[in-house]
């Protein structure tokens, strides 16, 4: 009987307990076939993902006509509209590439002013993210809120039937730009094992940003940190 009630408090007390393995980074498309087989087809489809709690996700849209941001369930998309960027908040639309989980609770920490490239970024969500018991091994994602020095972002407008893909030419298809003293909050999937999935071969990162005025969204391409900023990682106990 006694060894029956410590199996039920056992039991209880691990149902109110987050682990790092209650949220799942999930995906569909891979970047490998957009630039070499110039495959931008629709893979997934945004309307599976409405009414998910804690949702948050990035990517790009059917046919590379836009980018995808979705901030706890809140879709913050953003294309181009007679050459001028736009917002789409909605879940109608679907994904050539998309990353997508759903986190209940975050932990914050602080950046130390002594980051600021994006390599430094990504050794310290790296560490941080160790050592705080995230499995490294598997995707995970992050979010960094304050204000960033400087922001190299883009909005991809691909032309229809261009099957020469480059970086640089996504960059330039579209709105771009260079955003300085920028509030923002950024979204983040960290992965040592999804180069050309859906990070790409120079980077364990996948980042798009939204500023705080809702001005401006898209992919990052580079960010430079400003003082004080914030990290938050899925809460584990």
């Amino acid at each position: 009987m006694k060894t029956l009630f410590a199996m039920i408090i056992g039991l209880v007390l691990l149902s109110g307990t987050t682990h790092a393995d209650d949220y799942q980074v999930k995906h569909a498309g891979a970047l490998k076939d957009i630039m070499h087989k110039g495959d931008i087809s629709a893979k997934f489809s945004l309307i599976k993902l409405r009414d998910k709690e804690g949702l948050y996700a990035l990517g790009a849209m059917e046919n590379l006509k836009g980018e995808i941001q979705i901030f706890d369930g809140v879709p913050f998309n953003s294309f181009a509209e007679n050459g001028k960027l736009s917002f789409d908040n909605s879940f109608k639309k679907n994904a050539s590439l998309i990353v997508y989980t759903q986190v209940n609770e975050w932990a914050e920490f602080k950046i130390p002013n002594s980051i600021v490239s994006r390599k430094q970024l990504e050794n310290f969500i790296e560490r941080t993210a160790k050592g705080r018991g995230v499995d490294i091994e598997k995707p995970f994602p992050f979010l960094i809120i304050g204000n960033a020095k400087s922001i190299a972002w883009h909005v991809v407008d691909w032309e229809l039937g261009d099957m020469d893909h480059t970086h640089s030419k996504h960059i330039k298809s579209g709105p771009n730009g260079k955003l300085t003293n920028a509030e923002a909050t950024v979204l983040g999937f960290y992965s040592n094992k999804h180069k050309a999935i859906f990070t790409h071969h120079t980077t364990n990162m996948h980042m798009h940003f939204k500023t705080k005025d809702n001005k401006v969204a898209g992919h990052i391409d580079e960010i430079e940190l400003g003082q004080n900023m914030l990290l938050k990682l899925p809460r584990t106990n």
